[in-house]
């Protein structure tokens, strides 16, 4: 049998050498490509839990994925290429993905589910620089399209012109390839008579796509054959056709042993017409000594052989009794004997004609009934899907469901500040998950959050805010510190006039001290303290300040600066205090109502962590 090369990667090819080894052929596993596993970001695998489709291109692609245990919404559409990277996905998730008809870009491309997924999120796991095309047209129709590449196909090390060196050594004569990249590993940096070797092997592809490539490559589309797939089922067919073909093509030759003895039997049977002494019995030996052509041949030849020897032995009868008729016996003897030739090829035709069409009817019973299996067995799992994803559907909860619920959860105590609403969205949730079993350590965690949140006394923004606007519109109301003259000390008259006038001498020099005091008088106060006066321009200007730092105190509430907030109150404070008149009632109020909005508790981000959320992220994996 023929000396088949598997190129496949590591740990790819064992199963189909075994095959081609049971069938009789040769084959060597000779991986040129190795394949090397990437590690995404967090931020590049975020997509794939909320996918709605997720699209694997190879076995390489499963694994490397699965490796990095990723997040994943198993409740998308799974797809693969083909069904092996559908079944590698099976053991991955436990989920059936949908396989097409033709196990290329094409054919996944083709499936009516893919059609329609304008706006939809769909994450296509690859290698590098892999399947440009199925990328390509899910973006023209419409899909959020994320290309998650976790793997790299790159030649293994060594010289592409010592493979060939080795592989012409071992007579290789065909070469099963599954890749592109396999191709560019093989035909590279190769001299004239190496590739001139290439180009008389046969290939064995998994696609139409690499065929193409290989047809770049100046390899003859007859030395070309195009398995159904790169599954090791597929391949295995399309080698043992490929080389049923290319036996047929070769002419074939008549065993030398038939040869022999048909040669055998005509000298033979020339000489039974030549010698005049021949027999019926000696010709009837002779055609004993050829036991050979006696298998050969069949009833029909039995009787016409059969024909021939009492033909010959009438012949031989008449020799004694006619000589004239020697020649015309000798003719018939001859014509006789070619035509046995004639029916011992024809009845072996036949029989290889026989075997080949037994051959072919017996390959077809099995291609049918590996068929009809793998369809039993395909209709079975699919069946079994439905059935689960409908009982899930029917008594399981929908993760999508609580996770979205936690999330706005989440996004209501954290960018919202509203304590309400994320309580009533736990709430909503535990009322969602009462109604499920298995439940129980999820239900805790919201409970405990809801016990937090109820310690949480919120801060009443809009009740400070009205405070200090009714305090402003005060402001023009009070009363500033007023100077008020304490009494002047009534002093008694010295310089009264008497009415005596032997007191004239007193009376003139009281006269003259009244005089003086015409134009200079001190009066005397009891409070010598005095505070100046304010202008009214100054009045304005502690009002504007005071108004001021209260419209910075609301500015401060609602941008939730509580620092900004009480130095502004205590600014006012110390305005109100200095400028204004104490034992005044409005400015009695304000102060107070300063004071006790100075002791309010501004906790504008109280420390609060939900413990559901990692409950709820486990629950969903």
């Amino acid at each position: 049998m023929s000396q088949i090369l598997i190129t496949r990667p590591h740990g790819k090819g064992a199963d189909l050498a075994q095959q081609l080894s049971q069938e009789g052929y040769q084959a060597t596993l000779f991986p040129v490509l190795k394949i090397d596993y990437f590690t995404p970001s967090n931020t590049q695998l975020s997509p794939l839990l909320n996918a709605d489709k997720i699209i694997f291109i190879s076995q390489d692609a499963v694994n490397a994925l699965l490796s990095l245990k990723p997040d994943i919404n198993t409740k998308a559409q799974f797809y693969a290429v083909g069904e092996q990277t559908a079944e590698a996905i099976w053991q991955a998730f436990g989920v059936r993905a949908a396989v097409p008809k033709q196990h290329d870009s094409e054919g996944l491309l083709a499936l009516k589910s893919l059609q329609q997924i304008d706006g939809q999120n769909i994450v296509l796991v690859k290698g590098k620089d892999g399947r440009p095309t199925i990328a390509k047209t899910l973006k023209q129709r419409g899909a959020f399209l994320n290309n998650l590449v976790v793997y790299q196909r790159s030649p293994v090390e060594g010289n592409s012109t010592d493979w060939l060196d080795h592989w012409q050594s071992i007579d290789v004569k065909g070469i099963v390839i599954t890749s592109n990249a396999a191709v560019d590993a093989i035909f590279r940096q190769l001299s004239v008579q190496q590739l001139e070797w290439l180009r008389h092997c046969q290939f064995y592809v998994a696609s139409a796509r690499i065929s193409e490539h290989l047809a770049a490559q100046q390899i003859d589309s007859a030395n070309i054959h195009i398995a159904a797939g790169a599954s090791d089922s597929a391949m295995f067919t399309c080698i043992s056709e490929g080389t049923l073909m290319s036996e047929d093509k070769q002419p074939t030759s008549q065993p030398a042993d038939t040869k022999a003895a048909q040669s055998s039997t005509t000298k033979v049977n020339a000489k039974v017409a030549d010698s005049p002494s021949a027999t019926k019995k000696d010709f009837a030996m002779n055609q004993k000594t050829n036991p050979t052509n006696k298998q050969k041949v069949s009833k029909t030849g039995s009787l016409a052989l059969l024909i021939s020897l009492i033909v010959a032995s009438g012949v031989g009868y008449q020799f004694y009794q006619k000589l004239n008729t020697q020649q015309q016996a000798n003719q018939l003897i001859n014509q006789l004997s070619a035509d046995n030739q004639l029916l011992s090829k024809e009845l072996q035709a036949v029989k290889v004609a026989q075997q080949t069409l037994q051959q072919a009817l017996f390959n077809s019973e099995q291609k049918v009934t590996a068929a009809l299996a793998a369809s039993k067995t395909e209709t079975q799992q699919q069946l079994e899907s439905a059935l689960q994803r409908a009982e899930q559907q029917a008594y399981s909860l929908n993760p999508q469901e609580v996770t979205s619920l936690q999330r706005m959860a989440e996004f209501k105590l954290w960018a919202e500040k509203d304590y309400q609403g994320a309580t009533a969205v736990l709430t909503r949730l535990d009322t969602l998950l009462a109604e499920h079993p298995g439940t129980g350590a999820i239900r805790q965690a919201i409970h405990q959050d809801l016990q937090a949140l109820s310690t949480v006394e919120p801060v009443a923004i809009e009740a400070i805010y009205l405070q200090l606007h009714g305090l402003l519109g005060q402001i023009d109301k009070l009363v500033f510190n007023a100077v008020a003259l304490p009494q002047e000390v009534e002093q008694e008259d010295q310089h009264a006039l008497s009415e005596n006038v032997s007191d004239w001498q007193q009376n003139l020099a009281n006269s003259w001290q009244q005089f003086k005091d015409n134009f200079i008088k001190i009066r005397q106060r009891e409070d010598i303290a005095i505070e100046p006066l304010l202008t009214e321009q100054e009045r304005h200007l502690i009002q504007q300040r005071l108004s001021l730092y209260l419209a910075q105190a609301q500015d401060a509430l609602l941008t939730k600066q509580a620092s900004v907030y009480f130095t502004a109150l205590s600014q006012a404070e110390v305005l109100v205090k200095d400028y204004f008149k104490h034992d005044d009632a409005l400015t009695k109020s304000t102060l107070k109502a300063l004071q006790e909005l100075s002791k309010e508790q501004l906790n504008f981000s109280p420390s609060i962590t939900l413990q559901s959320t990692e409950q709820v992220k486990e629950w969903a994996k």
